[in-house]
């Protein structure tokens, strides 16, 4: 009795283990019958590079979660130029390649209505090296105005945020980003649009230019109305001291002193007689 059922309990372990292996092989194969090869990239890929074979491999991607502009073979990509950046795994889609024929380099990742501008930095213009491609930046110019007419015309330093949310897509002659690595370079290329350009070219001929890293994900404008010296320093002009009355000067009084006038001596009267004396005449008095 005991045997028997010990060999029932064997038959129904190796009947509960035969259905799991056979779910089990169900479960596979409808899996790799939802499994396509997509092409991803093998390496890092700078934007404007242009792809061969040795960058590129197929890997197995769920066909439920495959992007729609994926590609499914590696000659298809040959040749193209990328417009992004693309890291080891990242799927290859027809969103982050230049149109076809187009050539490799700079001016394949500028957008449509856009051109390429380089500004002369050093590690203080430039962010200290954080400004990278793909970054974007606002541009300040430091210059100076001149207010008043005439005579009283004067000029006073002002900084004013000219640009705001310009892309970068070159440092030096790199178009590879890394941002754990910042680089001090003496030149950036901008993306800007025709008129921004004249912007700053004209900005760059009446004073310094300096740059300033934004958050990438913050696209929103804050115009500003600039900063003169009197503004920065909170500087004001002083007002009028008052007039002060002149002091009084003390009254001098001077005094006088009196003085008797002493009377005229009386004239005592003469009588006169002339005396003749042969043809000589004389006046005698007494």
């Amino acid at each position: 009795m005991g045997n028997t059922r010990g060999l029932l309990m064997l038959i129904i372990a190796i009947a509960a283990a035969a259905g799991a292996v056979v779910m089990a092989s169900k479960w596979l194969a409808a899996r790799s019958t939802n499994v396509n090869k997509i092409v991803v990239a093998a390496q890092e890929v700078n934007l404007g590079q242009k792809l061969t074979p040795e960058m590129l491999k197929l890997v197995d991607w769920p066909a439920g979660s495959m992007p729609p502009d994926a590609f499914k073979e590696l000659l298809a990509l040959d040749g193209r130029v990328t417009k992004t950046s693309l890291q080891v795994g990242e799927p290859i889609m027809a969103s982050k390649l230049a149109p076809m024929g187009t050539q490799g380099g700079l001016s394949a990742v500028i957008a449509e209505g856009k051109r390429a501008i380089t500004v002369r930095v050093n590690d203080v213009v430039g962010v200290a090296g954080f400004a990278l491609p793909g970054n974007f930046v606002d541009i300040i110019v430091n210059t100076d105005q001149e207010e008043g007419s005439g005579n009283d015309m004067k000029k006073q330093d002002i900084s004013k945020i000219v640009l705001e949310h310009i892309l970068v897509l070159a440092v030096a002659q790199e178009v590879g980003r890394d941002a754990t690595k910042p680089k001090v370079v003496n030149a950036v290329t901008l993306e800007v649009t025709p008129e921004q350009a004249e912007m700053i070219d004209l900005a760059r001929s009446v004073g310094n230019l300096y740059l300033v890293l934004r958050n990438q994900s913050d696209p929103a404008s804050m115009p500003t109305a600039g900063i003169t010296k009197d503004i920065l320093l909170d500087m004001k002009t002083p007002m009028p001291a008052a007039a002060v009355a002149p002091m009084a000067q003390p009254k001098v009084i001077y005094k006088t002193k009196t003085v008797a006038k002493a009377k005229p001596a009386p004239v005592i009267e003469k009588k006169c007689t002339r005396v003749m004396t042969g043809v000589t005449e004389s006046l005698e008095c007494f």
